[in-house]
Order: C-alpha cells, then structure tokens, then sequence
C-alpha cells in the first residue's frame, strides 16, 4: 500500500478534532477530481490542507463521466487549441502515474470519401503534434476489409476506410478517490459528508461544515488561510455563502450514459459514431458490457441523481442501431444507466456541446477562489494551476509540483504475490481496480467481501451507495445494475461501521430507490 494513504472515514470525532485543531494553509472544498487534485498537489508542495466534501468522493460529476482520458478531436475542430493541447498532453502523464487507471483504447471513426478521411488525417497529424504523441500511438488508416475483421457488427456499406487513434479509458470514480488517497498520504485532512454551510472572514477564513451522514451529528468549524471552491455543479451555490448576490456562472449540462451487455453489442474497440444532429457518441468496450454515451443538453438543477428519460435511450439506441444494423437495441436491454451535469462556465444561450470546456478561475470579494469548467483529461494540469495561484496569494514558499512523476496508490511497479486462489474474472477485474495494490486486498479474502472491507478500512466508503456505485462500479457493470451485491455487500459494512439491522435495511433500500428512480422513465 502507498505510504500512509489509507483511508478509513469511519471516526467522526476524531475527523472533527483534526480539523478543529489546526489553522490550515488551503481548505478545498469539493471532493470531485478537481478537488483531489487541488488537494494533492497543494499537500504535495508542503502546504497544511484540509478537503471537505458534501457528500461521497466521486459522487457527483467525478463519477458521470463518459471514463475517458482523452484531448477531444472537436474541441480542436472548434478551435479550442489550449484545451485539446493540454489534455491530450496529459493522457501520457497519467497513464504513467496510474497505468491500471488509463487503459489504451483504439478508437474507431468510419470515413466515407476520400476529402473526409484526408480532412481527419489532417486534424489527427494536428492532434497528435499538439499532444507530443509517440511514434507508436500515431493513428493508422484501416482498410474497409480490416474494419470488418476488427469489428465485424459493424456496418461497412459505403465506408472508404477507417482512421484509429488511441485514447484511454478510465474508472473516474477510482481516479478520484487515489488522488484523495495520495493527498492523505501527505498530511491533508480529508473529510466526506460534511457539507459546508456557512463561509466568513476575519484574517482568516472560517467554514462550518454540518454531517450529511445518517446518524451523524458532527458539525466543525474549519480555520483557513485561503479556501478554493472545486465543488463542481455546486461551485455557484457556495459563491453565494460568500457573496449572496452572487450571479450564476455555470451552464449546466447533462450527460448519460446506457449500459447494455456485450451479447447484445459487441466491439473489440471504442466505435466513435454520429447522430443526426452531428454529434458524436461512443460505443465502449468494457469486459462483458458495452456502454453508449453521452448526451449533453442544458439541464436546470445541479441534482445528484438526474432523471433519464426515455428519449435519451432513444437517442444512443437509435444511432447505435444504425451503425450496428443486425443489433436491434431496445429499452429491454438496458443493463444500467448513469447520468451526470457538468458544471461549464457560460450562457445557456445556443449548444451545450458548443461551450468550451477550458477551466476557469475568479475570485470573490472575501477572497476564495472558485474553479469550474475543465476536462477531466487535464485535472492535474488545471490542479498545478490554481496551486501556483493558491501559493502567491500566500506568499509562502513551497516545494515544486511533483504530481506528473509521483505515482498515485496502485501505480507503483511491484511484483505480484500468489494469486491463484482468484479465478480469472476476478483477477482481471482486481488488477483494473486496485492496480500494484491487489496484494493487500487478496489479504482480506477473494471475492465482494475482500472489495467491501477495502473500500471501508482503505477507500473511506461510509455507505453501501459508496461501495455499490463508486468503489466496485457495480451499479453500472454488473448484471441487473449489482442489486444482487446489495445484501452482501451491506452485512459486511454493518458489522465493519457497527451499523444496527435497521441501518443496514436502510442502507439496502436507499440503493434500490436510486437504481429505480434512474430507470422509472425508460420504457
């Protein structure tokens, strides 16, 4: 295990002592990816930190995403240079930081003339100079007969050739929570469920935050020097604790995602496909599933857990069917769903595919700084900035960033112990998830038990949505969205967290309304 980057959550007491016993350098409050990495690097450079966040690390947009480490080709195709430079950039710097969290995809873009596929080659040579792209990740031109030996569900008919690119998938929950994990491992308080409510100044910062944890009265008062907002589609509700005339600044956009089994679409590489309106979505490998995704539409509240609608399966169903002509998907073979907003800053005038995704950065009138916007491809790049920012503001010294060479847990070269005891599905699943880092889990069994009392006694899970959702992925890549894994999973955190019988019901019950309530509008 990383040194000192376990996590354990559990001692809510104790969690209010630690932070009411210090005057922090920086208090970041958000516990999404842009937090965490704000957080580690700001705890990496030498500074006292404290991350404070809401609800469950990961739980809202950080969680949501498509699962993509990737620059974006129509952002370069909008003439967003910056960000498209930026985040194909770092694919290279975390894939080495955490390489069982950014796993290399080909990507597939089917061309039908000879202009188009030349115009593709074109912003790929672009892409790939931009992003100082190795001479073995240069993309390929595959032949029509190629194609459909690599992706034979594919329609070909009236296809020129295709054009494949590597990008990579991730587990953005999991790369969330190691980047948490990381910035523990240096000293930084860490603290989920705990809401901050009120944010005053005199010299220094002062933020009450208030449980949001069943059966948990803990309310601390937090001393900062400086606080950044990373609290993602909630960053406008905290300016307002600040400053309540605070006008709103972000467009916020919602995104799903459909997860079907693997039976019923097949494809051996990500599939990039157009809609009729001119977007582009994705089919994704994932072992025995297949995930299609995203919308992106404007949405008007910053919900957890937004609705899915018929017409949003329709509209991945009916493009996926389309280029998957003898596959036929209908809402029966819906597997899971999530769907998540995107906190980008601008109008929702005109398309919220055409709002940039570049990160920014403002300041309010009692000084904390609110960060929004951003791709997840760039998290540690936007990070090191605003770090920089946080450091002048300061007028501290501070050590150097060291966030792009420092592995994050489970990035680490080591040799693996005697696994033999895993079957193969579970072995491959482990090393996806866990990375360097499965021999401490083999220790605690072989199976859910062993992910349960990891995500508990190390990954600071405090409910069985924790588990269920963020830790394991189940509720999106298991059968029947993981509700089998409900009642296992729940007696082992019942007795790990001292949780009476009829907690764990509760705790069982929550889990089944969210997988419900996101599928109660599909037909």
């Amino acid at each position: 295990m990383s040194r000192n980057s376990a996590l354990n959550c559990a001692d809510r007491t104790e969690l209010k002592q630690t932070l009411e016993a210090t005057c922090f350098d920086l208090a970041v409050i958000g516990g999404g990816i842009t937090g965490a990495g704000i957080a580690r690097d700001a705890a990496l450079r030498g500074l006292k930190v404290a991350l404070l966040e809401a609800q469950d690390f990961a739980s809202g947009t950080s969680s949501r995403s498509s699962k993509m480490i990737h620059g974006g080709l129509r952002y370069l195709v909008q003439g967003d240079i910056p960000v498209v430079k930026e985040s194909a950039s770092e694919r290279a710097i975390l894939h080495s930081i955490a390489p069982h969290l950014a796993t290399k995809s080909p990507y597939i873009l089917t061309t039908r003339s000879r202009v188009e596929s030349m115009f593709l080659r074109i912003a790929l040579k672009v892409y790939e100079f931009l992003g100082k792209v190795g001479k073995e990740d240069k993309h390929q031109v595959w032949s029509v007969a190629k194609l459909k030996a690599q992706e034979p569900s594919l329609a070909t008919e009236g296809a020129h050739n295709a054009i494949v690119y590597p990008e990579f998938l991730t587990d953005d929950a999991r790369l969330t929570l190691a980047t948490i994990r990381s910035a523990k491992a240096e000293g930084a308080v860490v603290g989920n469920y705990l809401a901050v409510t009120e944010v005053s100044r005199d010299g220094d910062f002062s933020l009450t935050a208030e449980s949001r944890l069943p059966e948990d009265d803990t309310k601390a008062t937090i001393k900062a020097k400086l606080v950044i907002n990373a609290a993602g589609p909630w960053v406008d509700q905290l300016c307002q604790l600040e400053n309540p005339a605070q006008a709103p600044r972000l467009a916020l956009s919602r995104g799903i995602h459909v997860v079907v089994a693997a039976h019923r679409l097949k494809v051996n590489n990500t599939v990039v496909m157009s809609t009729r309106d001119k977007r582009k979505i994705f089919a994704v490998p994932a072992g025995d599933y297949t995930y299609l995704g995203t919308t992106d539409e404007f949405y008007p509240d910053s919900d957890y857990w937004p609705d899915v609608y018929a017409k949003d399966i329709d509209y991945l169903f009916n493009t996926t069917n389309r280029y998957f002509p003898n596959t036929h998907l209908s809402a029966e073979d819906v597997v899971s769903v999530w769907s998540g907003v995107r906190p980008l800053v601008g109008s929702t005038e005109g398309k919220a595919n055409e709002i940039s995704r570049k990160d920014e950065v403002w300041e309010g009138p009692m000084g904390m700084l609110s960060i929004a916007g951003g791709k997840l491809s760039a998290y540690r790049a936007m990070a090191e900035r605003i770090v920089d920012r946080a450091i002048d503001i300061l007028n501290i010294e501070a050590k150097p960033c060291t966030t792009a060479t420092l592995p994050l847990p489970g990035g680490e070269s080591i040799l693996y112990a005697d696994l033999t005891k895993l079957d193969e599905i579970t072995l491959t699943r482990w090393r996806r998830m866990y990375g360097s880092e499965i021999n401490e889990v083999y220790t605690m069994g072989t199976g859910l038990e062993a992910e349960v009392r990891y995500a508990v006694l190390v990954e600071g899970a405090l409910r069985l949505e924790d588990y269920w959702a963020r830790r394991s992925s189940r509720a999106w890549f298991d059968d029947r969205g993981g509700i089998d894994s409900l009642e296992p999973a729940s007696r082992v955190m019942a007795e790990l967290l001292n949780w009476s019988d009829d907690r764990r019901k509760h705790e069982v019950t929550h889990c089944l309304e969210i997988d419900k309530a996101s599928r109660q509008h599909i037909h």
